[in-house]
């Protein structure tokens, strides 16, 4: 006798309101739940094996097409095949096919979203967006992500290797980034094609074999007394800005951005951030008493929390208004960043302090990793008479001896 079918209405299906199943025949039951929802469940036995499959809710599946669905999960159990089972596996497919699909520059974005939070500052965002959309997007920017290959790659690295070999190196290695970020979560496979070592590294000549380093103009030391008296004379913020970062040695952008809170006056002592630190390590500067003076005559005009104040209400001091300084000053060939070079060979060729203490005060990276390891200090003490001895220099000049290195014996 053959299983009575079509048993439910529209209208039963809709004033139905207790908890239970109403069968539809062949296998196709209207679930209510005790909250009052309402689902549909084609119910099956395969390999001796019960099984309810879901169908969707009433409010968005048809009394008809709930029908449609049972059929053909009913055809699929007849040919042996389990419903299920094979739903997800399309589910799965169609998956992978969206993933497929997504181009470089959506992974790209994707990547970008998801990993900004660690990154320093809104700059490295920018850098990141921008030597992509300069250089890769209009590439393979539209391009899926599986299909990226080296060829694509080196478009877009091989004009940029001799004429902007930096840039093409970071563009490079952004590009390498995306795509193992998108290998990883199955949007790709295979070897990457933006990877250096063994891959890439066949194709281009080495970096330092193409690199042309371009130094930061510096002046040299024997002029800074006759510069920062001239200095001196100007009443402007840049011009105390840029004293400043020349008696600190600090680079521009830790100068222009200092705080009043990361300042103390009366220890003498400037303490910037790690977030502002090109090494992601707070730095302790110490104060000369010519830097003391600088931060006294900017405190009788203090506006904001910034140091040296910019044009904008809460923004500091621009650091280009330093090159435009030094332009209307006749150094239009120097830059703010290259006083450092300045300290750093006045420190090596007229004084005897220990080489180490003038990096400490450059706050560079010890680049060998066993003195790295040993070194626990920051040689605070010993920075503190140098920086005094080349605010000395900065408004005397040289004097015809070499500034000496005295040990403290306590």
């Amino acid at each position: 006798m053959a299983r009575q079918a079509n048993k439910l209405t529209v209208r039963a299906v809709a004033a139905a309101n207790q908890h239970g199943l109403y069968s539809d025949g062949n296998g196709l039951y209207l679930a209510v739940a005790r909250g009052g929802s309402k689902s549909w469940i084609y119910r099956y036995m395969l390999r001796r094996r019960a099984r309810d499959m879901g169908l969707g809710g009433v409010d968005v599946v048809s009394l008809a097409e709930a029908r449609e669905k049972a059929l053909e999960a009913r055809k699929l159990v007849k040919a042996g095949v389990d419903p299920i089972d094979a739903r997800n596996a399309e589910r799965a497919r169609q998956a992978v096919d969206a993933a497929s699909s997504l181009t470089f520059q959506q992974c790209a974005e994707r990547y970008i979203a998801s990993h900004e939070k660690g990154w320093r500052n809104a700059k490295h965002r920018a850098q990141w967006s921008n030597t992509l959309a300069t250089y890769a997007y209009p590439a393979f920017g539209d391009v899926p992500v599986d299909a990226v290959d080296t060829g694509m790659v080196m478009e877009v690295i091989e004009p940029l290797w001799a004429s902007k070999t930096e840039t093409a190196s970071r563009v490079r290695g952004r590009i390498e980034a995306v795509l193992d970020w998108a290998k990883a979560l199955g949007y790709r496979s295979g070897e990457n094609p933006a990877r250096w070592r063994g891959h890439l590294a066949n194709l281009l000549p080495p970096r330092d074999k193409v690199r042309r380093v371009k130094h930061h103009a510096a002046l040299p030391y024997d002029g800074m007394a006759e510069f920062m008296a001239a200095l001196r004379e100007r009443d402007a913020v840049t011009a105390r800005a840029l004293e400043f970062q020349i008696l600190t040695a600090a680079r521009p952008g830790e100068a222009v951005g200092a705080k009043w809170d990361e300042i103390d006056l009366d220890k003498a002592e400037w303490v910037i951030a790690a977030e502002r630190m090109k090494t992601e390590v707070e730095h302790r500067v110490p104060l000369s008493e010519a830097a003391v003076a600088v931060l006294r005559e900017m405190e009788k005009m203090r506006v904001s929390g910034y140091v040296f104040p910019g044009q904008r209400d809460g923004r500091p001091l621009w650091t280009d208004a330093m090159r435009r300084l030094l332009e209307r000053m006749g150094h239009a060939g120097l830059t703010s960043h290259g006083f450092r070079s300045t300290f750093r060979d006045w420190a090596a060729e007229r004084t005897a302090f220990p080489g180490d203490v003038a990096e400490a005060a450059l706050a560079h990276v010890v680049g060998n990793k066993v003195e790295a390891a040993y070194r626990r200090g920051d040689l605070f003490d010993k920075r503190r008479k140098l920086m005094e001895a080349w605010a000395a220099y900065c408004a005397e000049g040289p004097k015809g001896g070499v500034v000496e290195f005295r040990r403290t014996t306590a």
